[in-house]
């Protein structure tokens, strides 16, 4: 079927109509009639793109209760529930619940924030319809329909083109090609793209779920979100975990039968050490750490909309930008003008008037000649915000000026402005030749006068005397600059037949042409660019720029900003190779350029780089960027800039649109990582104390009495040592974090694992022990006896302040993996002071309050156990002080070269 054929579109709709009835429902020179239109949208239904289905919020809840971490924990409230111990399993279910509703609400609230953002297709569409125009919704047009188009207007839906003068079209946003292009009679224009110059009308030939825009909206749709590395280490790491407590328990009932117990209490004994063991704190300190980041991020103007993503940008190790709105401005700016009588280089920004204009007087006056004829070529124009938009004034009242119409134009008519001529645009213009594609120029008669304006390669062949303009094409192309030409010439009488001729022979108009010069565009890389491309690279991040633009405007604007490297070539994606291994090995090239990519283009990119093992970052803001930012490890979209299908698709949205942005994000999220190896190590280092009383009790077979019980234990994973787990999730980023590469390997690795179950802990464990025993044998407990309730009640009190005052020397020491405490500032965490503080409150009331401490089993120890407890501080600090000198000597041994 013919995609442009109107009446093939309608019988596609519906197979069954019948021939009359396709016939009937075509729009006559009137319109379609009130009837035709109820036809077309009873059988079509609304202009609407078909919504992906949203996942209902009671289904997002559940998500929350129910991934692997949570179910782990579900299962040990069971347990615990099974063993007699309501209160552990209420205190587990509590825990979970109230963490996947933290969860919940801040993907939620960025969700609905992302929705709040601006819809792709425009309220309103002005049609013919019963010989009359009128205004209606753009979800309410069918096929048929017979749409007018104006500068300005956002296109609706899929249409044919079957009148048109001067249009001009923006595609970037399902194309990613930055030039605007000039559709002719019968092409078919593609909802979501917008007329920035000309007038048109066309018909619509597709709606909703069938135009171009749909087809890449379910493109996206369908690409799988892979899991985050976050969620994959996390996941591993519980599953060692609950191995080692299932292990433990198992252990444990076999030493309670050795010991003569029952079968049935030593059952419920494993159980509870099992449980005692899971890590019930860690759950909500990843959350709540996560969420501490996003709220950094979305204060520099980053949007996480799903808080593991603020762990995967951290992770990146490949970055992925599109050019047009993300490297560069989409601003096209005048930088030089060449005159035969000079070149004068053009200082200013943006579209406003205001420019440094440095060159010979002659160069001067001859730009101004050139630029009155250049704009008289044009239709776009140089206009304040506040006319083009209804805005106010700019930062500190100064007015701001945008592009009304073609941006490149626009920047012609600034240019004008900028030389002394603005008055130039108000001067009539007698006929307009409009860009012509064969030509690739566009022209003007006024006053007898034609103005010509277009590339130098097809100009110049028409002008008399070049000089050395050829050369200075090739000079300013060479820089990444855009270069037109500009030529006019006096009408002769000779010239009248074609003058007169309502067709307007340009071709033959445009021949003898005096050249007047040059002008050189660019379209500025934002501000800040170059910086974030260099920390990049110190980060050891490698990036890609994939854009649907011209190889040489991309390797031009990748060279500016130091993104492609010296030497480097863009490649185009019609010339990758089909195989995924030899497409992988291509690309996987720090600086590569990747031209007229598709969107089904983007999506191979993503893969090959990902089976090569990267974490790949993928931004974009465009329709034809979705695809590609769901699949991604990490979507990256522009947000003031970009479309809805973009924002949809991405698990970050940028709200200022700055690259800046993406690369402090990127800190964060590292910061991020950081944090959660220090709040594991944390962590870990508690669980070897916890276990340490039943490893002991279970080789002692019952001889040594348990320092801990289960619920003593609960009340450590959730109670003291939880504020200074999150406060260590909240330690600012180090100096460092971009200035090396990220390290690679598993979250927990055995350089952790050691510090926390070889170091921190037994050193932990060992004074939690000795407080334990002092009390006891100054109570006159010996060994292999079965001590009194009150005395082991007052042991087990000095065992649970060892280990509560152990884990406070054990946050200081967390701050860092290599820096001994006392090497940074205290006041760099003040959360971490404050956690510290509650801490010891909550130890106090813990132990101080015979009703709780009687629940937990405890009791506040004499002076003695205090005394043997507080010494857990010093002897964590001082154990790690040792262990961080001894590691920093290996290294610099290793570092150094061999003596031989």
């Amino acid at each position: 079927m013919d995609a442009t054929d109107p009446a093939a579109a309608v019988r596609s709709a519906d197979p069954g109509a019948s021939s009359e009835v396709a016939s009937d429902a075509r729009a006559g020179p009137r319109g379609l009639t009130a009837e035709q239109v109820r036809v077309h949208r009873d059988r079509d239904g609304p202009n609407v793109i078909p919504a992906a289905r949203s996942e209902p919020a009671a289904l997002q809840l559940l998500r929350q209760m129910t991934h692997f971490f949570a179910l782990t924990l579900w299962v040990a409230a069971g347990m615990a529930l099974v063993g007699g111990m309501p209160q552990l399993a209420v205190a587990i279910a509590v825990v979970v619940v109230l963490n996947g509703v933290f969860a919940f609400v801040q993907e939620y609230r960025a969700e609905r924030a992302g929705a709040r953002l601006a819809e792709l297709l425009p309220p309103r569409a002005r049609v013919l319809r019963d010989g009359a125009v009128v205004e209606v919704g753009a979800d309410e047009l069918v096929v048929e329909d017979v749409v007018l188009l104006d500068a300005g207007d956002r296109v609706s839906a899929d249409l044919e083109l079957d009148r048109a003068v001067g249009v001009a079209v923006d595609e970037s946003m399902l194309t990613g090609e930055s030039v605007t292009s000039r559709p002719e009679v019968g092409e078919v224009l593609r909802a979501g793209t917008f007329v920035v110059e000309g007038v048109g009308r066309g018909r619509v030939v597709a709606t909703g779920g069938r135009t171009r825009l749909a087809e890449i909206a379910a493109l996206t749709r369908s690409a799988r979100r892979p899991t985050s590395p976050l969620a994959r280490q996390l996941n591993r790491l519980v599953t060692i975990v609950a191995v080692l407590a299932v292990t433990t328990g198992c252990l444990a009932f076999g030493a309670a039968l050795l010991l003569g117990v029952s079968a049935t209490i030593g059952f419920l004994f494993a159980v509870g050490v099992t449980v005692a063991l899971v890590p019930e704190g860690l759950l909500p300190t990843v959350t709540l750490s996560l969420a501490r980041a996003a709220q950094l991020m979305a204060g520099r103007h980053a949007l996480v909309r799903r808080l593991e993503s603020v762990e995967t940008l951290g992770s990146a190790t490949f970055v992925c930008t599109d050019k047009t709105g993300t490297l560069t401005r989409n601003e096209m700016n005048v930088v030089s003008v060449w005159t035969p009588r000079g070149p004068i280089d053009v200082a200013g920004e943006g579209y406003g008037p205001e420019a440094l204009c440095t060159g010979s007087l002659e160069a001067l006056e001859a730009s101004r000649v050139l630029a009155r004829s250049a704009v008289e070529c044009v239709q776009g124009r140089a206009v304040p915000a506040a006319a083009a938009r209804d805005e106010g004034p700019g930062p500190e009242g100064a007015e701001r000026w945008v592009a009304r119409g073609d941006p490149m134009e626009a920047a012609v008519h600034a240019l004008a402005m900028r030389v002394g001529v603005g008055d130039a645009a108000t001067v009539v213009v007698d006929r307009a030749y409009p860009f012509e594609p064969g030509l690739r120029r566009s022209a003007a008669v006024s006053d007898g006068w034609l103005h010509v304006i277009g590339a130098p390669d097809s100009l110049l062949r028409d002008c008399r005397d070049v000089g050395d303009a050829a050369a200075e094409v090739e000079r300013l192309s060479v820089q990444g600059l855009r270069v037109l030409g500009v030529a006019r010439r006096r009408l002769s009488g000779s010239d009248g037949a074609e003058r007169r001729d309502p067709a307007g022979h340009q071709a033959a108009l445009e021949h003898g042409l005096d050249l007047l010069g040059l002008v050189a565009l660019e379209d500025p890389p934002r501000a800040g660019v170059a910086d974030a491309v260099a920390t990049c690279r110190r980060a050891g991040i490698r990036l890609m720029m994939i854009t649907g633009d011209h190889p040489g405007t991309a390797a031009a604007v990748a060279r500016e900003v130091g993104l492609m490297r010296p030497g480097g070539t863009a490649l185009t994606a019609d010339r990758l190779p089909d195989d995924p291994v030899a497409l992988a090995e291509l690309l996987d090239v720090d600086g590569t350029v990747v031209a007229r990519a598709t969107p089904e283009d983007k999506l191979r990119i993503a893969d090959a780089l990902q089976s090569r093992g990267h974490v790949v970052a993928m931004t974009g803001d465009g329709v034809n960027d979705g695809p590609a930012l769901r699949k991604a490890d990490i979507g990256v979209a522009m947000g003031a800039s970009g479309t809805e299908v973009a924002r949809e698709a991405a698990d970050v949205v940028l709200l200022d649109d700055r690259f800046e942005t993406i690369v402090a994000a990127i800190e964060l999220g590292r910061a991020t990582w950081s944090n959660v190896r220090r709040f594991l190590t944390y962590h870990l280092t508690d669980n070897v104390a916890e276990l340490t009383p039943f490893v002991l009790w279970s080789l002692t077979a019952g001889h040594l009495p348990l320092a801990l019980s289960v619920l003593q234990v609960l009340a450590l994973d959730i109670g003291t040592d939880l504020l200074p787990a999150l406060a260590l999730g909240a330690e600012p980023a180090s100096r460092r974090v971009m200035t090396e590469p990220m390290r690679s390997g598993p979250l927990v690795d055995p350089g952790l694992m050691r510090r926390a179950l070889l170091v921190l802990g037994p050193t932990e464990a060992a004074v939690e022990m000795a407080a334990f025993v002092t009390v006891l044998t100054l109570g006159g407990w010996a060994f292999g006896q079965s001590p009194p309730a009150p005395l082991l009640a007052l042991a087990s009190g000095a065992a649970f302040a060892a280990v509560v005052l152990g884990q406070l020397g054990n946050a200081f020491a967390c701050r860092s993996a290599t820096r001994p405490v006392g090497r940074h500032s205290l006041r760099g965490n003040r959360l971490l002071l404050l956690a510290v503080g509650v801490e010891l409150v909550f130890l106090l009331v813990i132990l101080g309050w015979p009703a709780v401490a009687g629940l937990l089993g405890g009791a506040s120890p004499p002076a003695s156990g205090w005394v043997v407890a507080a010494l857990a501080v010093p002897a964590v600090v001082v154990v790690d002080r040792l262990h961080k000198g001894v590691r920093a000597a290996g290294r610099s041994r290793r570092a150094s070269p061999g003596t031989g």
